[in-house]
């Protein structure tokens, strides 16, 4: 006869399994990338970063509007009450604020206008290929799903202390305080992260919805991974 401790043993072994299998997407994650590792290793030109910059923040100012898809399937108004703080991070209360001005502030620093970073000039196709089709599978696939490719913050705190570290010492052309997006995240992301984690072990409880919410990550570091491809290709060593 199964007892309910060993029921309650089992569901927490299957849980931590769970948890395991979406972490080793980490050796997926676009930290991984030739140009993130170039990055890193302070080996980019003034113009690579330029293009980094401007690229990357197509996939910034699309963040609240994959976030806003999200809120828009889940009927969960806990879930939603948190998830909305996303939204806010990156939107900002004011003009002023939040994760897609503090973006804006590090293409000043790199030396690019606000107005060529907003307009876009600088965005290579696959990039936008790669950030749309992200925020149509957040529009289009089951919330916990959408939410379970979000989980790439699990590895995103590393990134970003890597990331700071780097560019205070190998890029000191680009103004510190144009830095504030990265440590912003080093808190934002562990926060983010434990609450979409809590979301996706509480409803995903079958081996096929784990197996969904597991691709669900593996597609979210794809299109990381060809967003980099793209920028790569545009701006080669």
């Amino acid at each position: 006869m199964t007892t309910t401790t060993g029921t309650a043993r089992i569901t927490a072994t299957a849980t931590d399994e769970f948890v395991e299998a979406l972490r080793a997407h980490s050796r997926r994650y676009h930290d991984q990338h030739p140009f993130h590792v170039r990055m890193n290793a302070g080996r980019l030109s003034r113009r690579q970063i330029q293009g980094w910059v401007a690229n990357r923040f197509y996939y910034q100012e699309n963040i609240p509007r994959k976030d806003a898809a999200i809120l828009s399937n889940c009927p969960d108004v806990e879930v939603r009450r948190r998830w909305i703080r996303r939204i806010v991070d990156h939107d900002g209360s004011a003009a002023d604020e939040g994760g897609i001005e503090a973006w804006l502030r590090l293409g000043e620093a790199a030396g690019l206008t606000r107005e060529e970073v907003l307009d876009h000039r600088h965005l290579v196709p696959g990039v936008r290929f790669a950030v749309d089709a992200y925020v149509t599978f957040a529009r289009t696939r089951p919330w916990v799903e959408a939410v379970a490719s979000s989980l790439t913050e699990m590895f995103a705190p590393d990134l970003m202390a890597e990331r700071l570290a780097a560019f205070e010492r190998w890029y000191p052309w680009i103004d510190p305080e144009g830095l504030a997006y990265f440590r912003s995240r080093l808190t934002q992301a562990p926060r983010d992260c434990e609450h979409a984690l809590e979301v996706v072990t509480m409803h995903c409880l079958s081996a096929e919805s784990q197996a969904q919410a597991i691709d669900a990550l593996a597609f979210k570091c794809d299109v990381l991974w060809s967003l980099m491809d793209a920028i790569d290709k545009a701006y080669p060593e």
